[in-house]
């Protein structure tokens, strides 16, 4: 046997076995009658033997589950003091924790770990500062940074969290109204949400370069995506900053063939032979909830 369904099964034989019913057994672990009778029959098959005897009259223990019952008690057990270890660790864990991201990596892809993390490790206070500035960890008094690009700074480690592509999307509103570009070429017809003080109106991709323009120019990533959102023309952004949008449908990628592999989203922190816990536990953290980090 192994696995979490077995270890499922022998919650249930071992409550079963000790409460001596199957209908005390369901309602002290929050299980119908169905499923902690299913729960049980899977184990069974699992076993190869028949470990409960039922009637409707009464429950019965075969040699067999009177045998895995003993096993159980003493799994279960240890299951037990290592969950309370754990708590115990993690609620020793503490201290302030201060974490820079991009604006909109932070409130889109970030905040909602942190809430979960947060939960986990309950001594931890955290202070954010999600701004499209890069802010350096030493002067600003940072612990941990999410960064696009590549960093020259030998004071940092520098460790891959995501890849990332720039996109080009719109919303199903304006390309209602205005058609969809079937090529670079048909970009300059339309019109381009532009973003920096200093917008370029030249937009770079593998295969070529097209010069575009709009009516928006705005040096905030967080409105050049609300006024796509709004409908008011073609943005070019982070995969990351849009892809909630993509997937709800709110945004549409355009020529998919044409995103750009940009820098990697990186996570950032200072070099340091010994980590404080509140740090060490975040970055682990990170690394195992976003998938292919590394």
């Amino acid at each position: 046997m192994g696995g979490l369904d077995d270890l499922a099964g022998l919650r249930v034989l071992e409550r079963v076995v000790s409460l001596g019913s199957l209908t005390a057994a369901a309602q002290e672990l929050g299980l119908s009658l169905a499923a902690t009778s299913k729960r049980l029959a899977a184990l069974e098959r699992r076993s190869g033997v028949q470990l409960v005897q039922r009637s409707t009259r009464k429950l019965s223990v075969t040699q067999e589950g009177k045998l895995i019952y003993l096993h159980a008690q003493r799994i279960l057990a240890e299951l037990g003091r290592a969950e309370e270890a754990l708590r115990t660790q993690q609620s020793q864990i503490g201290g302030l924790l201060r974490i820079t991201a991009p604006n909109s990596f932070g409130q889109r892809q970030l905040l909602p770990l942190l809430a979960d993390f947060s939960r986990r490790y309950p001594g931890i206070r955290l202070q954010l500062n999600f701004s499209d500035e890069v802010k350096d960890l030493i002067t600003d008094g940072l612990d941990l940074a999410i960064r696009y690009g590549v960093l020259p700074d030998s004071r940092l480690v520098a460790r891959r969290l995501l890849d990332n592509q720039r996109i080009l999307c719109a919303a199903p509103g304006y390309l209602a109204r205005h058609g969809t570009p079937a090529s670079l070429a048909e970009l300059a017809q339309h019109s381009c949400i532009l973003i920096g003080q200093h917008a370029e109106t030249e937009w770079r991709f593998d295969s070529g370069r097209v010069h575009v323009s709009g009516q928006w120019v705005c040096n905030d990533g967080e409105a050049s995506h609300a006024l796509a959102l709004q409908g008011l023309g073609i943005v070019l952004k982070s995969y990351w900053d849009v892809a909630a949008d993509l997937a709800a449908g709110r945004l549409v990628q355009l020529l998919p063939a044409q995103a750009v592999m940009d820098a990697p989203i990186s996570l950032v922190y200072l070099r340091n032979p010994e980590l404080a816990p509140r740090i060490r536990v975040l970055i682990d953290y990170l690394f195992e909830s976003f998938p292919g980090a590394g």
